[in-house]
């Protein structure tokens, strides 16, 4: 099991070339309709989750939001922080697992490849819906394997040495949903990238 301690390490080898990687090409094209697809009202509070090298808030800077993001990762944030040094946005250094915020402080959360890098995938997910509020949204882009999908013997035998890399490609997202559905509810769910690794997932609480 990965821990905090050695996620530190691992992404301190990871943020320089990051956004060569994940914000860029492919993936740049995928975050540009994930963005365009939402409509954030204005002053809305928006926490990113792992915002790593800040490659989403690019996409979202020239809009009226009051934006909060964190990381485990001083060297991600300093990255992020370096590229928006005139921007009204809260950087904080925080454990996605284990927030500081009080309970539905956000009108929206923004996880993007987060949920498959935490130690605890479970309880990162709990954090984000405890921090969102009543009527409030989060958004997801992650790789997540399908609900039926059973892992090869390859990707069986592939993935401890993956996630010592720092990312886990045997996360199903129905086992995470699970223990949530009768408080929240999945708005949308769809494929988005490398014929369905990746999905955009939106969830919000019953009401």
């Amino acid at each position: 099991m990965l821990n905090n301690s050695w996620n530190k390490v691992i992404y301190k080898f990871w943020s320089p070339v990051y956004d060569k990687i994940f914000n860029s090409h492919l993936f740049l094209d995928v975050r540009k309709r994930l963005f365009e697809e939402m409509d954030f009202h204005d002053h809305a509070k928006v926490l990113f989750v792992g915002v790593c090298t800040g490659a989403d808030l690019e996409l979202i800077k020239n809009l009226d939001l009051e934006i909060t993001a964190i990381d485990l990762s001083a060297d991600m944030l300093k990255k992020a922080m370096g590229k928006f040094d005139d921007a009204s946005i809260s950087f904080l250094e925080m454990d996605a697992q284990h927030m500081e915020f009080a309970n539905e402080s956000f009108d929206y959360v923004v996880g993007s490849l987060v949920l498959s890098v935490v130690p605890d995938a479970n309880e990162c997910l709990r954090e984000m819906i405890r921090v969102v509020k009543g009527e409030g949204k989060i958004i997801l882009f992650d790789k997540f394997i399908s609900k039926d999908e059973r892992l090869s013997v390859p990707k069986k035998l592939l993935r401890p040495i993956i996630r010592f890399l720092g990312t886990d490609i045997g996360l199903r997202f129905e086992d995470l949903f699970s223990g949530h559905e009768k408080n929240m509810e999945i708005e949308e769910d769809r494929p988005i990238m490398l014929n369905g690794m990746y999905r955009k997932i939106i969830i919000s609480k019953r009401l």
